[in-house]
């Protein structure tokens, strides 16, 4: 019996991750990453796909750049989209990514000046299910160091919300601890990270592409006023995507 289409679509997609997973680059590559203050990172960028309420086929992809160190605004975009691929747990980038790298391609060409030396996703990269979230996806196809920030826990690989993870997440004292999310097979897959004084409640950080996790940790902190670093909490506060208004 022939499989159907959605399962060739599944097959075609786990061979697509499986191809760039080979790609994917778990140590800092760029001079700033070695550096203990970041001295040369200059730009910081964050992306984010906003859903209208009760709308999963519309949507609001967000780009903006932000200077480093003072977090101030530099650069934004943002497209209303309609998304064509189907949502299935595990493969979101194939939903999302097409969009987001779209406006970081439209920053190369019409200001690449302003383009940023790295990417934080506000969804994951490592910690997925076969070890390549969306974080991953989109610094692969673009060849930018990514780092991606989870505001709710992937249950995935043996990782759950187990006492014992809950009971790391009350050691967590001060913005900056952080204690490791180790998979089944023993590999440690993100970090989760109180990332302000401000907030109890961690981020998951995993790498992305092109970026270690422990520097991928220290420059999620650096970039948190609060619980969520400011590239990525920028584009939602911010309400990038007019048209949301008008369609509503």
């Amino acid at each position: 019996m022939s499989a159907s289409p959605a399962e060739d679509l599944l097959q075609q997609w786990e061979s697509e991750q499986a191809r760039l997973r080979q790609q994917v680059l778990e140590d800092d590559t760029e001079d700033w990453q070695r550096s203990p203050d970041f001295s040369g990172l200059e730009r910081v960028g964050g992306v984010d796909l906003s859903f209208i309420k009760g709308d999963d086929v519309n949507a609001c992809a967000q780009l903006v750049v932000l200077s480093y160190p003072d977090l101030q605004v530099l650069y934004e975009d943002s497209q209303m989209v309609t998304l064509t691929a189907p949502y299935i747990a595990g493969f979101l980038a194939f939903r999302e990514t097409p969009f987001l790298l779209e406006a970081l391609q439209r920053l190369k060409k019409n200001q690449p000046t302003l383009l940023p030396q790295v990417v934080f996703v506000d969804g994951n990269g490592l910690f997925h299910y076969r070890e390549f979230g969306l974080a991953c996806h989109l610094g692969v196809l673009s060849g930018l160091p990514c780092v991606g920030v989870a505001k709710n826990l992937l249950q995935v690989q043996g990782v759950n919300k187990s006492e014992e993870h809950q009971s790391q997440i009350a050691a967590l004292q001060r913005g900056g601890d952080s204690f490791p999310l180790i998979g089944a097979s023993g590999k440690v897959l993100g970090k989760a990270l109180r990332s302000s004084d401000k907030s109890s409640k961690p981020v998951y950080v995993s790498v992305g592409h092109k970026i270690s996790l422990d520097t991928a940790v220290r420059l999620t902190h650096a970039c948190c006023r609060y619980r969520v670093p400011e590239p990525i909490r920028q584009p939602r506060r911010r309400k990038l995507c007019r048209q949301f208004q008008t369609i509503r």
